[in-house]
């Protein structure tokens, strides 16, 4: 088993580590399936691929299957998500099939299934103290806020979540965040705020006096 991350506990890592062994070997099929089809439909790379922050803050490369493509304006400016996701995009994204190809993160210790989700490296600065502490613990798949309402709710509502859970992590929790995440990916619950493929961006904390 990859090595431990520090103040990770055993039977979290554990878990994550039989989990994500057993799904990747069963979803293996699927995995080949959705690869051609990416590669039939907008072509190389099949993996999206991008820095994120992880425990602590350091940064990993998370893995995704890749759900838009690289159209831009004349000037090489890039289209907005909207007009670059792909019609299999939109399915995978609306499945959170994409998402699959993270138990590669989870295998190797970059990740847990549940957990705070890893956001973008330039919102490290943007954080107040109290948010920051998202990254006490390893970064999920899934987590309390996204059973909360996912890219439906405000930044700030999803990072009390994230300390909420930081602060009361238990295996048993984990499991309720991971039996309420299958039943929301089913009814499709909270996938996009409401105009946008995804959230927007973040723009800082709107109370950083602790800064």
């Amino acid at each position: 088993m990859p090595s431990l991350p520090e103040n990770v506990p055993i039977i979290k890592r554990g878990f994550d580590f039989i989990v994500s062994t057993c799904v990747l070997i069963i979803l293996s099929p699927l995995l080949l399936i959705i690869s051609i089809m990416i590669v039939l439909s907008q072509g190389l790379p099949v993996l999206f691929r991008q820095q994120r922050p992880g425990y602590l803050g350091k940064p990993f490369t998370i893995i995704k299957f890749r759900t838009m493509s690289d159209k831009s304006y004349p000037d090489g400016t890039l289209l907005t998500e909207e007009q670059r996701v792909t019609w299999l995009g939109r399915i995978l994204r609306a499945t959170s099939l994409d998402e699959i190809p993270e138990l590669l993160n989870v295998f190797k210790g970059e990740m847990s299934i549940v957990g705070p989700r890893p956001l973008l490296i330039h919102y490290l600065a943007r954080y107040s103290t109290e948010q920051a502490r998202r990254h006490d613990v390893l970064p999920g798949i899934t987590g309390w806020a996204q059973i909360n309402g996912r890219n439906a709710i405000t930044w700030e509502d999803k990072f009390i979540f994230d300390v909420w859970y930081v602060d009361n992590w238990s295996f048993w929790l984990d499991l309720k965040i991971i039996l309420q995440t299958v039943w929301k990916v089913l009814l499709r619950e909270g996938i996009d705020e409401p105009g946008h493929i995804s959230a927007g961006e973040f723009m800082g904390s709107q109370d950083k006096n602790d800064q």
